[in-house]
């Protein structure tokens, strides 16, 4: 049983384990700091998919038009 664990510690494909974990870490990251900016605009997608009349504010409408 101890063989298996420490051959299963030692094997060069665990690295790829260790870089799965980290990139989901970082999109979680992502995921809360822009919390705010996501409820919104899944809001508003639907909003308009469910032709819902208060379908929430546009997510767009912060961004000012460049000329």
């Amino acid at each position: 049983m101890f063989g298996l664990i420490k051959n299963f510690i030692m094997e060069e494909d665990g690295m790829s384990t260790v870089e799965v974990v980290l990139i989901i870490a970082v999109l979680v990251g992502l995921a809360i700091l822009f919390k705010n900016y996501i409820t919104d605009f899944v809001q508003y997608l639907l909003g308009i998919v469910f032709n819902k009349e208060k379908a929430g504010k546009d997510p767009y409408d912060q961004v000012s038009p460049t000329p």
